[in-house]
């Protein structure tokens, strides 16, 4: 019997990781009217391509897998000519990530709770920092 509640227990845990929310959300912040280029991928599922305009923004919420290991990997270019670009893991684990593209670079804020990313700021696992700064895109 009380191998059959620590089993429970265990399962118990896994099923509320799995049924939590998990998300990413773009933000295009960039100046000069610029569009912003955005395409993700997971082992599942590819978001985009998708054009995100000046002040806009994209949001995807997903379940995570049982065992935890969604990952999203994303490309960005900003425009006109999409010359500046960068690829990164925009999620991994668990909570929402929200990235904001700016012209000095990609910025990220993730929530560790809330189902939502319009849900109060309390829960804020981190605040807005810099995370990646832009590459510039090779001419072949």
């Amino acid at each position: 019997m009380k191998n059959l509640t620590i089993f429970l227990f265990v399962l118990t845990l896994c099923l509320f990781g799995h049924v939590s929310s998990a998300g990413i959300k773009i933000m295009n912040e960039l100046k000069m009217n610029k569009t912003l280029l955005m395409k993700c991928y997971s082992k599942n599922d590819v978001l985009g391509p998708k054009k995100i305009p000046n002040g806009g923004s994209y949001t995807n919420y997903f379940k995570r897998n049982i065992f935890g290991r969604t990952r999203f990997m994303c490309t960005l270019l900003q425009g006109p000519k999409f010359k500046l670009t960068q690829k990164f893991r925009a999620f991994k684990v668990k909570g929402l990530w929200e990235w904001r593209a700016r012209e000095d670079g990609i910025y990220l804020r993730r929530k560790s709770h809330g189902k939502t990313f319009d849900d109060s700021t309390k829960n804020l696992h981190k605040e807005l920092h810099k995370e990646f700064d832009w590459i510039t895109k090779k001419v072949s």
